[in-house]
């Protein structure tokens, strides 16, 4: 369709069919236009794959069976992958899923920085490099787009914590906010092409996202191209004047008055009243319109040419299965007690409540209704078969105290319950009546913790093998409410420290979507294994890499602090914050803030270890291009496996600035690759970093600026293990 045939429909509507196109006729639907062909808009929750079906006014499952999808593992895990192949797959996937539930756009992929590890919502995004974001959002945008459905970049923009999330206004300076939290979603806008994008809860210097002129219309609308269209999160506009004028395109929300809507019937009644210029207001309902009709143009939702997709086919699940097994992060393995050998282990013991639990249903908008899911537990018994046997112990008690989302489906609205308790994560002194209630759960945790405890060291005496799974649920990695600290709840880390006294030997693997505290018991442990919210494969992947049959590949997308205090956020004071949030650390986020402040961590940002060793050399730069507005450098190395295994090495190149005009980052990582090499393969790489490489914000021209002087660039296999180092020098700025 042209824009000509577009241009003609938007004059064939009413003032009201246009009112209907942007805005909810239905938790997750607009209207469409039956007597000129335009369908409803239907859009569905995505992070972890598509969400299941609600009745159209009510909080409600639908009942039925055919919304039993793929759970995809969660976007951290993803991007501890550090395989922009993995990415692009696991958005087809998505996408083709979407389709083939009939949805327009899935609300995917979350991409905001992991500015603290304690935000409820960090399993949703990928990590805190805005380099590594880009590069991983990018091919799950072009994947989901692929099927004829619309990717919603979220959450734009600033939105890090779930704490009064829907009010909180965040104080960013101009250069953090474009070097740190705007690239992703640049990338995925320019490079990807994302044709929708979700505006976010909180405030940015004073004015709510979702009906932010700054940041819709300046920006993603002016500064980057973008012609897709702008989606309020649910429930996020607050202001009807500002939701017409300021860059909105369609408004979305939880309650189902959908006629009352700010885009709705209180809009009819402002243009009516005068309160807005009559003209102004056509002509931008006009441009809403025209923003969606492309979108569906687009997605051949107005020509009947359109992917029919499908769902839960059998071939999508070995990319699930490779998604999960890329993602598991070897963090320990001291005196090669990985892997273990199936032949030697006839009884295995598996100690951990998360060894034995389901994480689909959990998470908030990223519930999952899953087709299956492959559990830790049930992944070691596909693996081992008969020959081993396996005994499960709790260890410690999880009552499913605390998630507000694992039962809402059916009768709760428990995303309209999150937002009308701001995402607090203060805990308010129980109510007279339930606080006896609450004194005896906290007696009968403890009590089954001692009894769970006291069972799986006994039985740790006379086992073969002992394997703990423990970690966080969607308890504590969740929509709606932030993390207290750092700490492993259930008393998770007096069992680690025991069964490491009567089993040095044992294995400790965490499930989790952030980083833990685990100074109560690292050093006394010679194996640690991350895993994370992995998909409905997960628990076979993990399995997998455990006893060998996978080598471990994959990377740290964040760091991992020691505790919550070190983090630059909590260090300044400046989490969660009150009424205001101030970025005070600015653009040393993550390791830009380890590194360049000496501030010793647990395990550094993009740390991983293998069955195998590789070695890293001979970094050698050419630089191709130097002018004012472009740059090009050409960094080549040799990387080989001197192993006795295949694997894949994850090379990474960080810049440093020798002489900066401003202050800067010690390193920022600006180029990597993940190459699989043949035990005793050698193979030379070259990469191309261009200007972006080398620029900062300079806030006084307003403009990103590429200054001429000498920069290193190190290969480095972590931001703590730099293995080479080259010197190059720009001449022209």
């Amino acid at each position: 369709m042209t824009k000509e045939k577009i241009e003609k429909l938007i004059a064939q509507l009413t003032l009201q069919e246009k009112i209907g196109m942007i805005h909810g006729d239905g938790f997750f639907a607009t209207k469409g236009v039956e007597r000129l062909g335009i369908p409803p808009f239907k859009t569905s929750d995505g992070p972890r794959g598509v969400r299941k079906d609600f009745e159209n006014a009510a909080w409600k499952d639908i009942g039925l069976s055919y919304d039993f999808v793929s759970y995809l593992p969660c976007n951290t895990a993803l991007a501890a992958t550090w395989n922009r192949a993995l990415a692009y797959s696991a958005g087809r996937l998505l996408g083709k899923e979407a389709r083939g539930r009939g949805k327009d756009m899935i609300l995917a992929p979350g991409i905001n920085i992991m500015r603290t590890p304690l935000c409820g919502r960090s399993f949703e995004y990928m990590g805190e490099d805005p380099y590594l974001v880009s590069e991983m959002v990018v091919p799950v945008v072009q994947g989901i787009e692929e099927n004829d459905v619309s990717a919603c970049v979220k959450h734009f923009a600033v939105n890090n914590q779930e704490t009064r999330r829907l009010d909180v206004d965040v104080e960013v300076s101009e250069r953090a906010l474009r070097e740190i939290y705007l690239p992703g979603f640049e990338a995925a806008v320019k490079k990807g092409k994302a044709k929708g994008v979700m505006g976010a809860y909180n405030k940015f210097r004073g004015t709510h996202c979702c009906h932010h002129d700054y940041l819709l219309n300046e920006i993603l609308r002016k500064e980057w191209g973008f012609e897709g269209i702008t989606v309020s999160d649910w429930g996020g506009v607050h202001d009807t004047k500002e939701a017409l004028l300021n860059g909105l395109d369609m408004e979305m929300s939880v309650t189902d008055n959908f006629d009352e809507y700010y885009m709705a019937d209180p809009l009819i009644q402002m243009i009516e009243d005068g309160e807005v210029d009559k003209k102004t207001a056509y002509a931008k309902i006009d441009e809403k319109v025209r923003h969606i009709l492309h979108v569906m143009n687009k997605l051949h939702m107005l020509d009947g040419e359109r992917s029919a997709g499908g769902y839960n086919d059998y071939e999508d699940k070995a990319a699930l299965r490779q998604t999960a097994r890329e993602s598991v992060v070897l963090l320990k393995n001291e005196k090669d007690i990985l892997p273990l050998d199936k032949k030697k282990v006839k009884k295995l013991l598996v100690v951990g409540e998360n060894a034995n639990r389901q994480h689909a249903p959990g998470g908030g908008s990223a519930e999952i209704k899953a087709l299956y899911e492959i559990t830790p537990l049930m992944g070691l018994h596909m693996l081992l078969g008969g020959n081993t046997e396996i005994i499960y112990k709790p260890g410690y008690f999880n009552e499913d105290i605390g998630n507000i989302w694992a039962n809402t489906g059916d009768s709760e609205n428990g995303q309209a319950d999150s937002l009308n308790q701001d995402g607090d994560t203060t805990q308010a002194s129980p109510e007279p009546d339930t606080k006896a209630k609450s004194e005896e759960k906290m007696q009968r945790q403890m009590e089954m913790n001692e009894k769970y405890r006291k069972e799986a060291l006994k039985a740790a005496q006379d086992a073969d093998a002992v394997i703990f799974v423990g970690g966080l649920t969607h308890d504590y990695d969740t929509e709606g409410q932030d993390r207290e600290d750092m700490k492993l709840p259930y008393e998770q880390d007096r069992l680690i420290s025991e069964l490491l006294q009567v089993r040095p030997d044992t294995v400790i693997t965490l499930v989790a979507g952030s980083p833990v505290d685990m100074s109560a018991w690292l050093a006394h442990a010679d194996t640690l294994v991350y895993s994370w919210y992995a998909g409905m494969e997960g628990g076979i992947a993990l399995a997998e890499v455990l006893f060998g049959d996978v080598n471990p590949s994959g990377h740290l997308p964040e760091t991992f602090p020691f505790s919550e205090k070190d983090c630059p956020a909590a260090a300044l004071g400046e989490f969660p914050g009150g009424d205001t949030v101030n970025y005070g650390e600015d653009i040393f986020v993550g390791y830009r803030y380890y590194d360049t402040y000496d501030v010793a961590t647990a395990f550094p940002f993009g740390y991983g270890l293998s069955y195998t060793d590789f070695v890293m050399t001979g970094i050698r730069a050419e630089v191709l291009e130097d002018t004012a507005e472009s740059k090009s450098v050409k960094v080549s190395f040799d990387v080989s496996n001197i192993g006795k295994r295949s694997g894949s090495a994850v090379a990474q190149i960080y810049v440093a600035d020798k002489c900066p005009k401003i202050k800067k980052a010690a390193k920022e990582l600006k180029a990597f690759e993940k190459i699989y090499l043949e035990a005793g393969e050698a193979r030379e790489v070259s990469l191309i970093l261009e200007r972006d490489a080398f620029t900062y914000f300079d806030e006084e021209s307003h403009g990103f600026k590429a200054d001429a002087g000498s920069y290193m660039l190190l290969l480095a296999k972590n931001a703590d293990e730099i293995v080479d180092i080259t010197e190059i020098e720009f001449k022209n700025s």
